[in-house]
């Protein structure tokens, strides 16, 4: 399907499009943990699963709440160059950034039994959504409006 005035067409492709909601999920808990890791060992705690979907667990009265809500800023940083590696086009980068952190309301959701219901755990996941989808869209871009080869073959001067 060819669209015209446009330097790229846009194929439906549901496959896809859940292919790279299951990877950058994967990316977004994976990299959660190895942060949630990496910050407990400087502070001396062992890691718990508490600490990605416990939403009371986040908080700045505690200095293990605010090593948690650290890994979770660190991790939108990660997830943005998950956007940029496997997803590449600044145009999706909001949808899968929505898309990952409303699994992860579900997720915390379904562990609680209850919806968080803390104002840190909304804002701190507000703040994400906007790191994650800026970060990556600014990336994205970056390499979108690279120059594009014209010729394969190398230039010899004559």
């Amino acid at each position: 399907m060819r669209m015209g005035g446009q330097f790229r067409s846009y194929i439906w492709d549901p496959v896809l499009i859940s292919s790279q909601i299951v990877l950058l999920q994967f990316i977004y808990y994976s990299s959660l943990g190895l942060w949630i890791a990496c910050l407990d060992l400087l502070i001396r705690y062992s890691p718990s699963l508490d600490q990605i979907f416990h939403y009371e667990s986040l908080g700045f009265s505690t200095v293990h709440g605010r090593v948690s809500m650290m890994a979770f800023i660190l991790n939108s940083l990660s997830c943005a160059l998950g956007l940029l590696y496997f997803i590449r086009r600044g145009k999706q980068c909001l949808d899968f950034t929505v898309t990952v952190h409303l699994f992860h309301l579900f997720g915390c959701w379904i562990y609680n039994s209850q919806l968080p219901s803390t104002v840190t755990w909304w804002l701190l996941n507000v703040v994400c959504i906007g790191l994650m989808a800026v970060i990556g869209e600014y990336l994205c871009l970056r390499t979108e409006l690279n120059e594009i080869p014209l010729s394969s073959a190398p230039k010899t001067n004559v």
